[in-house]
């Protein structure tokens, strides 16, 4: 399998490499990023660039893929919805068309979240924008699937990006056993996400949204 990552240097991409890197049955891997992910391993390629909104002078190396794991986002605070949406919705749908365009027979598996608003009327802003990105992904000609967990666990040494982010893990890390016995199907790693996005990949699901009990029951 021939996979494309975008995100690869976030938290969940993080651990979404290091899964696709370690499974033999993935024979490539190209992530696409702003940094690099700086692992040297002669499987994995790298294109960095800036704009994420134009993906014409690539095309010739994007084609020939099995999977696209879309791990890249931005939380939403501090943001307003325009700039929200183009950061969110404008960048995922435009790498999207284009592996369609070059990929149609590809998987796509988008990183959503738990709460994302299916019906785009809802409330919370953040939840909208997601929303209409699903349901758009959802409407292309490849198989698409949309991951939506709720408390990621980072292991192996994964961090996020994210300062706040960070420090939450770091003063929570105590709490994990026990958050996984009081809401077990709330709880998921990132080593989970990532091979149940591989066996997802290769062998399908039998609807389209994963929540993150569906996710640990993948793997």
């Amino acid at each position: 399998m021939k996979v494309i990552l975008f995100g690869a240097t976030g938290m969940v991409g993080q651990g979404v490499l290091r899964e696709c890197l370690r499974d033999a049955e993935v024979e490539r891997v190209l992530a696409i990023g702003r940094t690099a992910t700086h692992r040297q391993v002669d499987k994995l390629r790298e294109i960095l660039r800036e704009d994420f909104l134009d993906f014409s002078d690539v095309e010739s190396q994007l084609a020939g893929y099995d999977a696209c794991f879309f791990c890249l986002g931005v939380s939403s605070i501090g943001l307003n919805e325009r700039h929200y949406r183009q950061l969110t919705y404008d960048i995922t749908l435009a790498a999207a068309r284009t592996l369609a365009k070059l990929n149609p027979a590809m998987t796509f598996i988008y990183v959503s979240g738990r709460g994302t608003d299916s019906t785009e009327q809802g409330r919370l802003m953040w939840a909208r924008v997601k929303g209409k990105t699903e349901n758009d992904l959802l409407k292309l000609p490849f198989k698409g699937y949309m991951f939506r967990p709720a408390m990621i666990q980072p292991l192996r040494g994964i961090t996020s990006k994210t300062r706040w982010v960070q420090f939450f893990y770091d003063v929570g890390a105590p709490l994990w056993n026990l958050t996984k016995k009081l809401v077990p199907n709330y709880v998921t790693t990132t080593e989970q996400v990532g091979r149940a996005m591989i066996k997802v990949a290769r062998d399908g699901y039998p609807k389209p949204v994963l929540e993150s009990d569906d996710i640990n029951k993948v793997v």
